[in-house]
């Protein structure tokens, strides 16, 4: 996974570049001024770095810059909740106008600075004389250490989110005591209140429905009596008039079959006739009138009318209403047991402070063995009697990560006092320092490809040659770009990038190339012995290229 191509337009010199990267080392080279760190100040700016009017070229109305990654896995589920695409591969694009207004795109989707800014740390690492990331984040720092000491934080972090959970539980019922208390007593009264009622899910439909049938019994009884009369009890009721066509019909089926259908609806209806007045002489005996019934309910009704006024809530509510209380009231008497809080937060504590002794105890062991480490690599740099220190420093409060601040110190020669990496003043020092740290730890950083620019600063010979010695171990890992100055170092490049300047009547425009053999030992050449590339240096070339 690695950075794939990048492609420019009207770039402060560059008017057109369409460049494709490989695996591995690669070095970019040229002249003084041809602008050889144009490309890692347009990476930057695809990552969301600000950006300024100046760099669009002039007579241009606007520049674009376009960067295209292999899709690391670990931000694939970060793009699909930010709402981008996760393909297998990452376009970045962006464009700034003259008058510095800018726009960004993720796979092109529209994107902000901040979530181009967030890509960053797991696509590139920059190491450079005035841009650092990774060694003066305090993140990262601690990221790097972790991961050399093999420790997984994850645990920790869950078990330090449960704990703060019941930190906050804690804390909030002991400001609230009194409050929660007066609560308490208000809705254990409340509850009380509808305790006398004990409505239930339903029963006020049911009880309408009771109350309006004893209130109505006699008009009730005299509506089943009338009934009764009419159907069965008189000469012209409907029994005896059905009775009657029945008796007219059978007499006459004999002759006419015709007759068979409606003989067997009028028994029918007969049947039904009969049942019916059997049904109403029933209701008719049962349906007495019951005053005392009438009154339990009219009581009943009202108070459940009155409790329904007094908390303003529809009467056929309350029975939701006591069971939402009482589940409220049992959450506020939980609140209430500090003891029981205390005891669920001490445990949960318990876990915290021994996963982080845990962290502690691997880190302790780790950091002088990667200080050790990264202190060899410095003597092959230029930088003998330098020192590298991992220093731990106790915090006074424990946090997510762990008990202890992680910060990388470094002193650049014999007898001088460690100071933090960010406050060390040679950017050539810097460099080399992340060039140290980066071998050691090749293989254990998020970002697929490292750049560092000008990490030849103040260093030559010998030196050289073991810097870009380790560039081209480091390139076996991860994607490599140096900006260089030495021919010792680009001659140990797998890929060669020459950044060329040239006059276009009153304007400069700047291109970069991937070179040949033949062109690179052209180039080694000059870098050996300026313009002049005699025959002397063209050899020279040739044995650095070759060995």
């Amino acid at each position: 996974m690695s950075l794939r191509r990048i492609v420019l337009r009207d770039f402060v010199i560059v008017q057109s570049l369409d460049l494709e990267l490989d695996q591995g080392f690669c070095v970019l080279t040229g002249e003084t001024g041809a602008g050889k760190s144009i490309l890692i100040d347009a990476l930057q700016l695809a990552l969301g770095a600000r950006a300024e009017s100046g760099v669009v070229r002039e007579g241009a109305t606007r520049c674009e810059i376009a960067a295209e990654f292999d899709t690391p896995v670990s931000i694939k589920p970060w793009l699909e909740e930010q709402g981008f695409s996760s393909d297998e591969s990452l376009l970045l694009r962006r464009t700034v106008d003259t008058e510095g207004r800018s726009r960004g795109w993720i796979n092109g989707s529209a994107a902000t600075m901040a979530q181009l800014k967030t890509l960053a740390d797991d696509l590139v690492d920059i190491h450079g004389q005035h841009a650092w990331q990774s060694l003066t984040r305090n993140d990262a720092v601690r990221g790097l250490l972790d991961a050399y000491a093999g420790i997984d934080t994850s645990p920790a972090s869950a078990l330090w989110t449960r704990w703060r959970q019941h930190r906050k539980a804690l804390d909030t019922a002991t400001e609230r005591q009194n409050t929660l208390q007066l609560e308490s007593e208000r809705l254990a009264w409340q509850i009380g209140e509808l305790d006398k009622l004990q409505p239930l899910a339903g029963e006020w439909e049911d009880i309408n429905a009771q109350h309006s049938r004893l209130a109505n019994a006699q008009g009730l009884q005299d509506a089943a009596r009338l009934a009764v009369t009419a159907l069965d009890d008189e000469d012209g009721s409907a029994a005896s008039l059905i009775h009657r066509a029945l008796g007219a019909l059978q007499a006459q089926a004999h002759i006419e079959p015709a007759f068979g259908g409606p003989v067997e609806a009028l028994e029918a209806a007969l049947a039904q006739v009969q049942d019916t007045v059997h049904s109403l002489h029933q209701y008719a005996r049962h349906a007495d009138q019951d005053p005392a019934s009438l009154e339990a309910l009219d009581q009943r009704l009202s108070m459940w009318m009155s409790l329904a006024r007094r908390y303003r809530r529809p009467p056929e509510e309350l029975a939701e209403l006591h069971t939402a209380w009482k589940t409220e009231l049992a959450q506020i008497d939980q609140a209430l047991d500090l003891d029981g809080l205390n005891a669920a937060e001490r445990k949960a504590w318990q876990g915290v402070e021994a996963e982080l002794s845990v962290l502690s105890k691997k880190r302790q062991q780790a950091a002088p063995k990667l200080s050790k480490a990264v202190s060899e690599a410095m003597q092959t740099l230029g930088m003998q009697g330098g020192r590298f220190e991992v220093a731990l420093q106790r915090l006074d409060e424990p946090q997510a990560s762990g008990w202890e601040q992680v910060e990388f110190l470094v002193a650049g020669h014999a007898g001088v006092s460690p100071r933090p990496v960010g406050k060390v003043a040679s950017g050539g020092e810097l460099s080399r320092i992340a060039l140290a740290i980066s071998v050691v730890t090749s293989r254990l950083g998020q970002a697929p490809t490292l750049i560092f620019d000008e990490v030849d600063s103040g260093i030559g010979g010998a030196v050289a040659h073991t810097v870009g010695q380790l560039l081209r171990q480091l390139g076996r890992d991860r994607q490599v770009l140096a900006v260089t100055h030495l021919p010792q170092v680009a001659a140990c490049g797998d890929h060669h990038l020459l950044v060329s300047k040239r006059q276009s009547g009153r304007t400069t425009h700047s291109t970069v190339s991937v070179i040949d053999q033949e062109q690179r030992v052209s180039e080694v050449a000059r870098m050996l012995g300026g313009n002049d590339r005699s025959e002397v240096s063209l050899a020279h070339a040739r044995e650095l290229l070759a060995a």
